[in-house]
């Protein structure tokens, strides 16, 4: 049996390839100015769509919005790690310009989860890629700020400078934790 179960996971291992990858990627730990939102217990509502992906987030850094996802198991939306104490994570797909892009973010029980699983990003997993492009010319970037961690990721065909802009376009949608911010202080 045990044989049996070694068996099963070195050809699910085998077999599924290599998940993608960003070619850039920028990683950042929670500080001192998220200490108020550092725990879940200071900002226990669940985040909502509506709250996150706004009418003015439809259009961000030349694409816009196709679809947005909720998962309420985090680890759908990982490959080669765990998300510890998440709760929700809200996913966010963008195309156009040529390029295309995702934003997800985590609900996570502290600073030190999110910080974690920043970490984890960087080294031993990351995000499902859901956004059409060819992960080998892409960016991304994680932050972790209080017991959130947010992922921005683009790729396409467009020049480098258009691809950090949409980069930055899309981490803007991580502003919605500066309102949980001013609410919790």
């Amino acid at each position: 049996m045990v044989a049996c179960a070694i068996i099963a996971v070195g050809g699910w291992l085998w077999l599924r390839g290599d998940e993608p990858r960003p070619a850039g990627f920028h990683a950042e730990p929670t500080s001192a100015f998220y200490a108020a939102i550092d725990t879940r217990q200071n900002d226990a509502a669940p985040l909502t769509p509506d709250e996150v992906f706004t009418p003015a987030t439809q259009t961000l850094g030349g694409m816009r919005v196709s679809s947005t996802r909720q998962f309420a198991d985090c680890d759908e939306i990982l490959w080669g790690t765990s998300a510890t104490g998440c709760t929700q994570a809200l996913q966010a797909i963008y195309t156009g310009g040529g390029m295309a892009g995702q934003f997800v973010i985590f609900n996570l029980g502290d600073g030190r989860a999110a910080d974690a699983l920043v970490a984890a990003l960087g080294k031993d997993g990351f995000v499902r890629q859901d956004a059409a492009f060819e992960a080998a010319h892409s960016r991304a970037q994680a932050r972790a700020m209080g017991h959130y961690v947010t992922v921005s990721w683009v790729g396409g065909t467009a020049p480098a400078q258009d691809m950090v802009a949409a980069l930055v376009a899309l981490d803007g949608l991580g502003r919605v934790v500066q309102g949980r911010l001013v609410a919790a202080t």
